[in-house]
C-alpha cells in the first residue's frame, strides 16, 4: 500500500468527514436545543409538553453525530486535539455539564407528580441555554486561533450569544413545522425575534474573521476567490431577507409550506459552515496547524477510514429512516 500517496488525501477526506459530521450535529442537535431554549416561553404546560415531544424521537441520536465529531478528531488528527481541548478544557466541561442536565431533566420531567415539573422544565431550559452558549464560544474562540487575548475572549462571548440565537431560530422553525395553532403562532414570533439576531451575529463574524486573520483575509478577498466566493455572503442574507417575509405573512391556509422556515435554517446552516470552511482551509487550527501537521500516521488513517466508510452510512441511513418514521405533527408525549 503506497503510505506516502495516502498521506496526502487522507488528511483531506477526515478533514471533510469531520465537517460532515460537525455540520449534521449543529442542524440536528441544533433544533432540539433551540426548542430546549424556548420551553420556557411559554407558560402552558400542554404546550411544553408538545414542545418537548416534537423532539423526543430524535434527540438522542441527534448528539451521535457529536461523538463522531469527537472521535474523528481524537484518532485522526491527534496533534490538534491536544492544542484544541487544552485551550477548550472549560467550556468543553460547561457544555457537557448542559449536556447532562438536560438529559437528566428530559427523562425526570416525565416521572414527578404535575406539581414537582416546573423544577425539570427549568433544568431542561437551564442545560439547554448552557450547552447552547458553551458551543458559541468554542467556536468563537477556535475563529480566533485559540487566543487567549481580551480581543478573542469578547469576540466569543459575542459569538455565544449569536450561536445561542441560531440554534432558538432553527429550533423555532422546527416548532413552525411540527405544530400548529396557538404555538405555531408563538414560534413564528421566536423565529422573527431569533433571525434578526442570528443576522447580526452572522455579519459580525463575516466582518471580524477577516480582520483578525490574514489567512482568511487573504482567502476572501484575492483575486478570484472574491467573485468565487461572493455568492456565500449574498446567498445567506438574501436567504435572511426572504425567510423574513415570509415568517411575518405565516401561517397559510391549511397549514401550507409550514417546512419552508426549517429548510431555510438549514440552508443558512449550510452555507455560514461552508464560509467557515473556505476561510479555515487548510488549517485545522487556524494559522497554527495544518491538517497535515495534526494527522496521525498514514497506515492509521486508511484503518479508521475503512471503518468510517461502513459506520458513516449506516448512521446517517438511521438518521434518516427515524425521521421518515416520526416525520409530520407532533402529538401527545407517547415513546416513555
Amino acid at each position: 500500500m503506497d503510505f506516502p500517496a495516502t498521506s496526502e488525501w487522507l488528511p483531506v477526506a477526515f478533514l471533510l468527514l469531520l465537517g460532515v459530521s460537525v455540520l449534521i450535529y449543529v442542524i440536528l442537535d441544533g433544533f432540539d436545543l433551540g426548542v430546549g431554549m424556548l420551553l420556557g416561553q411559554t407558560p402552558d404546560d400542554h404546550e411544553k409538553d408538545l414542545m418537548v415531544a416534537s423532539i423526543g424521537p430524535f434527540w438522542d441520536a441527534n448528539e451521535t453525530w457529536l461523538v463522531l465529531a469527537v472521535g474523528i478528531v481524537l484518532v485522526a488528527f491527534p496533534m490538534a486535539q491536544g492544542e484544541i481541548l487544552t485551550a477548550l478544557y472549560l467550556p468543553v466541561a460547561i457544555m457537557l455539564g448542559g449536556l447532562i442536565l438536560r438529559g437528566v431533566a428530559f427523562d425526570f420531567r416525565v416521572k414527578v407528580p404535575a406539581e414537582r415539573k416546573w423544577r425539570w422544565n427549568l433544568a431542561f431550559t437551564v442545560g439547554s441555554w448552557i450547552a447552547a452558549l458553551a458551543q458559541g464560544y468554542m467556536l468563537g474562540r477556535y475563529v480566533m486561533g485559540l487566543e487567549s487575548s481580551l480581543r478573542a475572549e469578547l469576540f466569543a462571548a459575542g459569538t455565544a450569544v449569536c450561536v445561542a440565537a441560531a440554534y432558538r431560530f432553527i429550533g423555532a422553525a422546527w416548532l413552525i413545522y411540527k405544530t400548529h395553532g396557538g404555538l405555531q403562532q408563538k414560534s413564528l414570533t421566536w423565529a422573527r425575534q431569533s433571525l434578526l439576531l442570528t443576522g447580526i451575529g452572522l455579519i459580525a463574524v463575516s466582518v471580524g474573521t477577516p480582520l483578525f486573520s490574514q489567512h482568511v483575509f487573504d482567502v476572501w478577498f484575492s483575486l478570484p476567490n472574491l467573485f468565487l466566493l461572493a455568492p456565500i455572503p449574498i446567498m445567506t442574507f438574501t436567504l435572511v431577507g426572504v425567510l423574513l417575509v415570509l415568517l411575518r405573512k405565516m401561517p397559510f391556509r391549511r397549514d401550507a409550506y409550514a417546512w419552508l422556515p426549517f429548510a431555510g435554517a438549514v440552508a443558512i446552516f449550510v452555507l455560514a459552515f461552508h464560509g467557515l470552511a473556505f476561510s479555515f482551509y487548510p488549517y485545522i487550527v487556524l494559522d497554527q496547524m495544518t491538517i497535515w501537521e495534526a494527522a496521525a500516521a498514514p497506515g492509521s488513517l486508511m484503518l479508521i477510514f475503512i471503518g468510517a466508510m461502513i459506520q458513516l452510512p449506516i448512521l446517517a441511513a438511521c438518521t434518516l429512516f427515524v425521521h421518515r418514521v416520526f416525520g409530520g405533527k407532533a402529538t401527545k408525549l407517547e415513546y416513555y
